[in-house]
């Protein structure tokens, strides 16, 4: 099968150099609301830009709402700034109070924001920071959301092929602090898993017509990398015009699947990658992993401050 760059075109009509733009042409988006974090760089921005482009209210969300409007700033469509930090849980119930407030039913949560591959291991309330960050933030976000979820609302949430190189266990579920080693790209890996596995679960648990999916936004060269080291990241700079996608070409699957019709009839809980479905890994593939996971990240959330 050939890789990424090499690919056609996927039973969507959209395949790996498909844009933000051109997914949602002809889709009028008047009347919705989008929330999406990490608006203020990269691939959340361009959500917003794109959902703003096609009529959406968007609830642009980042760790202050002085960036989320630097970043958003002459967008088209009502853009409401929400401060958010998701490694700090009084910030993201302060946001999940806030968009409740705002009053809108909502149509769709894009899970966008995340670190990366962290050179050393970091720890936030105890647990490893990139598993805290990427998965609990946006869990105790999205599950305190779900009562403003529309009857037909769905949630997004950014995984990556990256989650295939994650721990041989899949989820460290007995060592989230890292404290029995510490390998900055699988710890990322298994962040990304748990993205992937949380996306999977809560649709099972979402009522009919509500549904939730992962996506793999493909390889971009944005300052999620800023952690690489030198010798990589030089690399990637020169291979970036042949292999890596453009920011909006990496936002398309996200933006895709957050509003497209068609994405709605394949299925719920699905991996996407390059705006088709997408098969994940065999820890991608495990709902025994994924219910342990809920589990546990329930129990973690009690335990919060």
């Amino acid at each position: 099968m050939p890789i990424g760059f090499l690919k056609g075109k996927g039973p969507s009509g959209f395949g790996y150099r498909s844009t933000a733009e051109q997914v949602t042409e002809g889709l009028n988006l008047a009347g919705k609301t989008y929330l999406v974090t990490g608006s203020n760089s990269g691939l959340g921005t361009e959500a917003v830009r794109v959902l703003g482009l096609r009529g959406a209210r968007v609830l642009a969300t980042a760790r202050s709402e002085d960036k989320a409007l630097e970043a958003c700033k002459g967008f088209s469509g009502e853009i409401i700034p929400i401060a958010l930090d998701l490694s700090e849980p009084a910030s993201v119930r302060a946001a999940v109070a806030k968009v409740k407030d705002l009053g809108h039913s909502i149509d769709g949560i894009i899970a966008n924001a995340g670190i990366m591959a962290l050179p050393t291991r970091e720890l936030k309330h105890g647990y490893e920071m990139q598993f805290f960050t990427n998965h609990i933030g946006h869990f105790i976000l999205v599950t305190g959301l779900l009562d403003r979820l529309a009857a037909d609302g769905r949630v997004v949430a950014l995984s990556s092929a990256a989650h295939k190189g994650t721990y041989s266990e899949g989820v460290r579920l007995d060592d989230l602090s890292a404290e029995k080693g510490y390998n900055n790209w699988q710890a990322y890996g298994q962040s990304k898993l748990c993205n992937l596995l949380f996306a999977r679960h809560l649709a099972k648990r979402l009522p009919k017509g509500q549904t939730a999916y992962s996506v793999h936004p493909g390889v971009i060269n944005t300052n999620l990398g800023r952690h690489m080291n030198r010798v990589f990241q030089g690399i990637l700079n020169t291979v970036s015009p042949l292999v890596l996608k453009s920011i909006p070409q990496g936002a398309a699957t996200e933006v895709y699947v957050a509003t497209h019709p068609a994405a709605a009839a394949q299925g719920q809980g699905l991996y996407w990658a390059d705006c088709n479905v997408e098969t994940p890994s065999k820890h991608g593939q495990n709902d025994a992993l994924a219910a342990a996971l809920w589990d546990k990240s329930e129990e973690i959330v009690a335990g919060l401050p």
